[in-house]
C-alpha cells in the first residue's frame, strides 16, 4: 500500500498543493515552520480521521478559510482508489472514495493505514493514561475499522452517563427514583460496549507483546526481548465471581455491571464515571537482570523512554504487516532526536517498507539507508529536486 499522489486544499499553511508521490523512500526537507509535517498530518488524517498533532479540526483549516480538503490517490495489490475527506470545523465532515460520497466519514478509516513516529511519542511512556488508551483505540481501529463505530458509541454513552451522574442526589424522591432507573439504562449500554472495547484491548495487547520485545531489543543497545513488557491496566481487578478473568464479550460484560452495581454511590457522589475502559491503562516497564521490571514512566533514563516509544511505534508496523498490508510509514523529524549510530539502526529497520516518509530540517539528517526521492519545502512551495 502507498500514496501515489496527495492533494490539498486549504489544509493548514496550504492555499493548493499537488505533490505526486512513489513507492519507497520520500524525503520532505524544509527548515521549520515551512509546511512539511502538514503533508504527512493530510495522509495520517485520511487514516485515522485525526491528527497526531493536535485534538480538533479547527487548525487543520487554512486561516480564512471555511474548510479544508484532503485528497490521495491509494494504490493497494495494483488497484488505485481515490480517497477524500472534506473537513468542516463545527459542521459534519464528508467523505468520498472514487468520487462517490460515504454514509459515514469513519467508513473512510482504514483504507489507508499509517504508523507515525514524531518526538511528541514520548507522552506514549512519559504522559498520561489517555496517551495510552489513544494508542491502543486508534491500533485497534486501524486492524478491525468497524470499532470506530463502537468508539464513538461508547464516547456518547459515557458522556450522557456523566451528564446524568453530575445531577447527583439532588431533588426529591421523585427524582431520585428517576435517576436510578435511568442509569440503569446506561449502565447496561455502558456495560455492553465497554466490554466489547475492553476484550479488543486485551486481544490487541497480548499480539503487541512479542513484538514491543523484539522492537526494543533493537533499537536500544544492550537490550534483550525479555527487558520491554507491555501488560493492560483495568481500572478494577477483572475476574468473575469464581476468581477467573473473562475474556469474552459477556465474560466482561458481566463483570463490568458488578462493578458498576459496588461503585454507584461513589459515583453518584462524585458526579462521574469511575469504572469502564475510559479508565484503564497500558503499563511499559522494563526489566533487568538486576532487579524486578520498573514502570517507563518515572524511572527509565530519557534514552530508554525515547526507545520504548519508538519500539511501540514499530511494534505497531510489524503488527499491521503482519495482518497483510504494509501500512505507510511516517517519521516525523525523528532523526533530528537520534545519535549517528541509531539513525542508522533505525533506517535500516524500515528501510524495506513499501512506503516511508520522512521528514528533516535538513538534508544531513536523512541517513544514507533512506535515499530516495526528495522534495524541498520552503514558502509554501513543494519542490520535486532532481
Amino acid at each position: 500500500m502507498f500514496v501515489s499522489h496527495l492533494s490539498l486544499h486549504d489544509f493548514r499553511s496550504y492555499p493548493s498543493a499537488e505533490v505526486p508521490l512513489e513507492a519507497g523512500v520520500t524525503a520532505f526537507v524544509g527548515r521549520n515552520g515551512q509546511g512539511k509535517t502538514n503533508l504527512i498530518e493530510a495522509i495520517d488524517y485520511l487514516s485515522r480521521l485525526q491528527s497526531h498533532r493536535v485534538a480538533g479540526d479547527a487548525p487543520l483549516v487554512r486561516a480564512g478559510a471555511d474548510q479544508a480538503v484532503v485528497r490521495a490517490a491509494v494504490v493497494r495489490d495494483g488497484r488505485t482508489a481515490t480517497l477524500e475527506i472534506e473537513i468542516n470545523p463545527g459542521r459534519a465532515n464528508k467523505a468520498r472514495v472514487n468520487r462517490s460520497p460515504l454514509q459515514r466519514t469513519r467508513e473512510l478509516v482504514g483504507l489507508v493505514r499509517t504508523v507515525v513516529f514524531a518526538p511528541d511519542d514520548l507522552a506514549l511512556v512519559k504522559g498520561d493514561p489517555s496517551e495510552r488508551r489513544r494508542f491502543l483505540d486508534d491500533l485497534m481501529v486501524l486492524r478491525s475499522p468497524r470499532l470506530a463505530g463502537v468508539r464513538a458509541d461508547y464516547d456518547r454513552v459515557l458522556k450522557q452517563r456523566n451528564s446524568l451522574l453530575k445531577t447527583g442526589r439532588s431533588g426529591g424522591r421523585g427524582h431520585q427514583d428517576y435517576l436510578l432507573s435511568t442509569l440503569a439504562v446506561w449502565d447496561d449500554h455502558l456495560a455492553r460496549i465497554g466490554a466489547e472495547i475492553l476484550a479488543e484491548r486485551l486481544s490487541l495487547v497480548d499480539a503487541l507483546r512479542p513484538y514491543v520485545g523484539k522492537a526494543y531489543e533493537t533499537v536500544a543497545r544492550g537490550a534483550t526481548r525479555e527487558d520491554a513488557q507491555i501488560a493492560y491496566k483495568a481500572s478494577f481487578e477483572l475476574v468473575d465471581e469464581n476468581g477467573l478473568r473473562p475474556s469474552t464479550g459477556p465474560g466482561l460484560e458481566k463483570v463490568l455491571l458488578a462493578e458498576l452495581a459496588r461503585r454507584q454511590r461513589d459515583e453518584l457522589d462524585r458526579g462521574v464515571s469511575l469504572v469502564g475502559p475510559h479508565r484503564d491503562d497500558l503499563v511499559c516497564t522494563l526489566g533487568h537482570a538486576a532487579g524486578e521490571p520498573l514502570p517507563v514512566k518515572g524511572y527509565a533514563s530519557h534514552g530508554e523512554s525515547w526507545s520504548f516509544a519508538l519500539a511501540l511505534r514499530l511494534a505497531s508496523y510489524d503488527l499491521l504487516r503482519a495482518d497483510g498490508d504494509d501500512p505507510i510509514l511516517v517519521l516525523d523529524d525523528v532523526f533530528a532526536e537520534l545519535d549517528a549510530d541509531r539513525r542508522e539502526q533505525l533506517a535500516e529497520l524500515v528501510a524495506g517498507a513499501e512506503q516511508v516518509l520522512v521528514t528533516a530540517a535538513v538534508p544531513e539528517d536523512v541517513p544514507k539507508a533512506l535515499q530516495g526521492a526528495r522534495y524541498r519545502v520552503a514558502g509554501g512551495q513543494v519542490t520535486r529536486e532532481q
